[in-house]
């Protein structure tokens, strides 16, 4: 089955059958109930072709009835509407130390949940076995089966050639370079999977869930490393490779002298990450090992912690206003554990990227925190799936299966 999720709606015609079942089922997508009449009248498609077709979503689960419509004499007409609870989603979040797993419904609802201690540098056999463990059991809890589930979306913490679900060498994830992760989730559960980079699919979960509105958006995921997720136009810009977005490997000019794991000097990342910051923070004499100690002495009201979370605020405003510059976004979300800690961080991005952009570019520009927050990468996993399933096309082919087993 094909793993891409791109297909383009068909323009509806006036031709019967399902051949264009999967377009009318994307005017149910939004939840609000219609009659037969009502879609014949969007739609300019004779009522018993749009009859033909509404039978047909409901006999896939797709579509429900949804009440009834005011009548103007007889009986009243039946509405019908979407139903999210047709099938079920596993939503998947593999970060550097740590693995969520969820069972979604096709709204991206959360049914249920499991948050695991769980190392991405084990090797992509023990994590994903684990999560296909986690992912069975929860669907139990969820009173669903495998045979319910519509896909699997998955976030990986590095580059991933999104065609082929395949990590392409990922810094802090030994063992997964080239991993064949979709086959490998098939073996136990033949479905759709779906993979990509975290923060893309943190980008996708946060703009659905909370900031629909805006096509032109960015996510920043300030945490171990530093990474951004890009919509353009409304759509995901992953680059030529799998690359795009990625800001943690941008030149910052006052670090010339400062190494980065790349093997460059003067990255984003080794200055204004997690491990940055507890790194120098140390080296001032204020005992640090990880990010989360950082976050620690900023609640505790530790000075020194509270310039160096507002400094790389600044680098990272640093960066961005370059970003600004050529992209022009309507909405930049700060993410990630250091982006979650609040208004430190946040107040030198603010203040470097008004700044440094052009008035023009900034002039209706909204920079926040996340509001998803460690739920982003979830909605964007589940979304990641949706988008893919609800495709027309998967649509029309679905049906076409419903009715041939039939």
């Amino acid at each position: 089955m094909s793993l891409t999720p791109g297909t383009s709606p068909a323009t509806p015609d006036s031709g019967g059958g399902l051949a264009r079942a999967g377009d009318l089922f994307q005017l149910l997508r939004d939840g609000q109930a219609r009659t037969r009449a009502e879609l014949a009248l969007t739609t300019g498609l004779a009522r018993s072709t749009v009859a033909a077709r509404i039978d047909a979503l409901i006999a896939s689960g797709l579509v429900g009835a949804a009440g009834e419509a005011n009548s103007s004499g007889g009986r009243p007409p039946s509405r019908f509407a979407f139903n999210p609870a047709a099938r079920a989603v596993l939503a998947v979040d593999v970060g550097a130390t740590h693995v969520i797993v969820a069972v979604t419904d096709l709204s991206g609802r959360v049914l249920a949940e499991q948050r695991l201690a769980q190392d991405v540098a084990d090797g992509p056999e023990p994590v994903l076995g684990r999560v296909v463990h986690e992912g069975l059991a929860l669907l139990d809890q969820a009173g669903r089966g495998p045979q319910d589930l519509a896909g699997v979306g998955i976030g990986l913490p590095g580059p991933v050639e999104h065609a082929t679900g395949r990590p392409v060498k990922p810094p802090i994830m030994p063992g997964w370079d080239g991993f064949d992760v979709v086959r490998y989730v098939q073996r136990s559960l033949p479905v759709p999977v779906l993979v990509d980079n975290d923060v893309n699919i943190m980008a996708l979960g946060e703009r659905t869930a909370h900031w629909p509105d805006h096509q032109n958006f960015l996510f920043i995921k300030v945490a171990t490393g530093i990474g951004s997720g890009i919509i353009s136009n409304g759509e995901l810009q992953r680059g030529a490779n799998g690359t795009a977005g990625d800001l943690g490997h941008v030149r910052v000019p006052r670090g010339d002298d400062v190494l980065c794991r790349c093997g460059n000097h003067g990255c984003l990342e080794a200055l204004a990450s997690g491990p940055a910051l507890a790194a120098e923070l140390t080296r001032q004499g204020v005992p640090a090992a990880k990010g989360s100690d950082v976050l620690r002495l900023v609640a505790g009201g530790n000075v020194q912690a509270v310039q160096a979370l507002r400094q790389a605020g600044r680098d990272v405003g640093d960066v961005l206003a370059t970003v600004v510059n050529l992209l022009n976004p309507s909405v930049i979300v700060i993410g990630g554990s250091l982006g979650q800690a609040g208004e430190h961080l946040m107040a030198g991005v603010r203040e470097v990227v008004y700044r440094r952009s052009l008035p023009l570019a900034t002039s209706h520009l909204r920079i926040a925190l996340t509001v998803a927050g460690d739920q982003a990468a979830i909605l964007g996993a589940s979304q990641l799936v949706t988008q893919y399933v609800l495709s027309p096309a998967v649509i029309e082919a679905t049906l076409a299966g419903t009715a041939a087993a039939g």
